[in-house]
């Protein structure tokens, strides 16, 4: 016969679990690489584009949308399966009770499993409970049953992500390639000026801040058009980043060795590449201070977006840029394929480790990037 206790147990079991409100990590892992999919077809329509530069520079940025969903897409799938193995071993003592309750009752014959000692009232009222615990058993056994099958389809999704991977990792390289020679063969862009390479070596050696440097950058122009630059104040705060990355520092935010800085910095994923946020001329690329790789932009007269950091510039000074040019590429090395799924695996470890520096200077005096970006925290 079925004791109170028993009951309880099962009525236990059997109450809803809590509803699966995030997104589908598994259908958002699959999503991701319909995208790198979808990028690949777009890296062999970009071969034959009228403008390649333009194709590529798409393309490119849909292989690295398409690979951090991916890498996001397995860390989720991870966790989540992580997430159900924890609840199905914590109610493991709890449904081995229960199976051995419902083997028991399976072994008693019918008419003595609804007996109850208190006669037939309690034997009425344990059939009533029974009845209405039924139903809900069941619906507990299918939802067990349903994340026992989301635990084989995530394994299953994990163990085919390396393939995955690799044809992404493998056409983002090639995108960046392509991308390179196709900025070497582009027609010739509108020039504002042409730099003087003599003044602007002698400018580099005389100067040792930015100030100084942005202070004189029109003393190594020739022939410097003088029409007027677009106004895009209007534009402020809304500007797209020039690279997909994470904000690290704030304006004047000091760093570990306690040196503050008027710009941001951005952390981002190595080879990642950077564009210009709205149509610019380049004032100046290449080595400058202790800042790296440098590319200057002029949006409007007097203001003056400063990149630091870069690997590879793209791109001559006095050359007008449509918004969203290529100006070059982060510096590191690609992650292998066991280092990717591992990281998403443990949710850790250092995946952005290329920082972008970001200064702007209005009338040659820094101001807050915060002013001009459209900046997401984390």
């Amino acid at each position: 016969m079925i004791r109170a206790s028993t009951l309880c147990l099962m009525l236990a079991l059997a109450a809803p679990g809590h509803a699966q409100t995030a997104p589908d990590p598994a259908a958002a892992a699959r999503a991701a690489a319909q995208r790198l999919d979808q990028a690949a077809r777009q890296l062999d329509q970009a071969e034959s584009a009228r403008n390649r530069v333009k194709a590529l520079t798409e393309t490119l940025r849909a292989f690295e949308d398409g690979l951090e969903a991916m890498r996001d897409g397995l860390r989720r799938a991870t966790i989540r399966e992580r997430s159900l193995l924890a609840e199905l071993q914590a109610r493991e003592d709890e449904i081995a009770r229960l199976l051995g309750v419902l083997q028991a009752m399976g072994q008693s014959p019918a008419p003595v499993l609804f007996l109850h000692p208190s006669g037939p009232t309690g034997t009425a009222r344990s059939g009533m409970i029974l009845a209405d615990v039924a139903p809900a058993l069941n619906a507990q056994a299918e939802d067990l049953r349903a994340k026992l099958d989301e635990v084989r389809t995530l394994r299953a999704l994990q163990q085919t992500a390396a393939d995955t991977l690799r044809e992404g990792l493998n056409g983002v390289q090639e995108a960046r390639t392509a991308l390179s020679q196709a900025v070497a063969d582009r027609a010739p862009l509108p020039r504002r000026f042409t730099e003087d390479p003599v003044k602007t070596a002698i400018l580099i050696a005389s100067t040792e801040t930015l100030e100084g440097f942005a202070s004189g950058l029109s003393q190594i122009a020739q022939g410097e058009s003088t029409g007027s630059l677009p106004d895009i104040s209007h534009r402020k705060g809304a500007l797209p980043l020039p690279v997909q990355g994470r904000l690290l520092r704030r304006a004047n935010e000091a760093d570990a060795a306690g040196i503050a800085r008027p710009g941001i910095v951005l952390a981002t994923r190595p080879r990642a590449l950077v564009t210009t946020p709205t149509a610019a001329t380049i004032r100046y690329r290449g080595p400058l201070l202790d800042l790296g790789n440098v590319m200057i932009l002029e949006p409007q007269a007097g203001t003056l977006f400063v990149l630091a950091g870069l690997d590879v510039v793209y791109g001559a000074p006095g050359e007008v840029l449509p918004a969203g040019s290529p100006v070059g590429l982060m510096g590191g090395e690609d992650a292998e394929i066991g280092a990717v799924i591992t990281q998403s695996g443990e949710g850790g470890g250092n995946t952005r480790p290329e920082t972008l520096y970001i200064e702007i200077r209005q009338d040659n005096q820094p101001v807050d990037p915060a002013t001009w970006f459209a900046l997401q925290e984390g």
